[in-house]
C-alpha cells in the first residue's frame, strides 16, 4: 500500500494539534506515541483510514473534544471519525473517574468495529511497552504517574487482552497479551 497526501496532511495536523504535548512523566514528544501507533496499526495490516485515525486517536479525548472531533470529520471523513471516537475513553474535561472511565471503554470495546479494536490494541501494545521501558529506568515509583496505581493499571490492559481475545482473533490481540506478561513478569521480580 502507498499512502496519500491524505495520510500525510494527518500527520501533520496530528503534530501541529499534540506539538505541546509530552508523554505522561517522561516529557517524551507526544507525537513518538502517535507515531508508534500508527506504525503498529500498518505493521498489523491497517489500510489509510486506520493509519490516519492511529495518528489521531488521541486528539479529541486530549485535544479539543468534540470541535476536534467536526475538524477530523470535515477533513478525514467519517469512517476516520468513528474511529477515533471508538478508541476515545472521554472527550470532556475534566475528565470522568478514572476506574468507571475505564470499565465503559472497555465495555465499549466489546461491541466495537474491527476498526476500532486494531486502532485501540495498537495504542495499548505501545503504551504497555512504554511502560515496560519506563518501569526498567523507575521502578515502582513509575505506578504515582497513574490514577489507577499499579494495582489499577495491570489489571485494566489484563481486561484489555481478554476483551481483544473474546472479540475475535487478532494478531494483535496477542502482541498486547505477550507486552503485557512482559510487563507483569518485570514488576513481579
Amino acid at each position: 500500500m502507498i499512502l496519500s497526501a491524505r495520510f500525510e496532511d494527518a500527520l501533520i495536523y496530528a503534530s501541529r494539534l499534540h506539538a505541546r504535548q509530552v508523554r505522561k512523566g517522561n516529557g517524551v514528544p507526544y507525537v513518538s506515541h502517535l507515531l508508534g501507533v500508527c506504525s503498529l496499526v500498518l505493521e498489523f495490516g491497517g489500510d489509510e483510514d486506520q493509519a490516519i485515525a492511529a495518528l489521531l486517536h488521541d486528539a479529541v479525548e486530549d485535544q479539543g473534544g468534540d470541535a476536534t472531533r467536526q475538524e477530523i470529520r470535515r477533513r478525514f471523513g467519517e469512517r476516520v471519525a468513528a474511529i477515533v471516537d471508538g478508541c476515545s475513553d472521554s472527550d470532556t474535561m475534566p475528565k470522568p473517574p478514572w476506574k468507571p472511565r475505564k470499565e465503559a471503554y472497555i465495555a465499549s470495546l466489546r461491541k466495537a468495529t474491527v476498526d476500532v479494536r486494531l486502532v485501540s490494541a495498537a495504542d495499548k501494545v505501545h503504551n504497555v511497552r512504554t511502560l515496560t521501558a519506563d518501569y526498567r529506568q523507575l521502578g515502582e515509583t513509575l505506578w504515582s504517574r497513574f490514577r489507577g496505581g499499579k494495582e489499577g493499571t495491570l489489571w485494566y490492559y489484563r481486561e484489555l487482552v481478554r476483551t481483544f481475545w473474546d472479540t475475535g482473533p487478532q494478531p494483535i490481540a496477542d502482541e498486547l497479551a505477550q507486552a503485557v506478561e512482559d510487563l507483569e513478569m518485570l514488576v513481579s521480580r
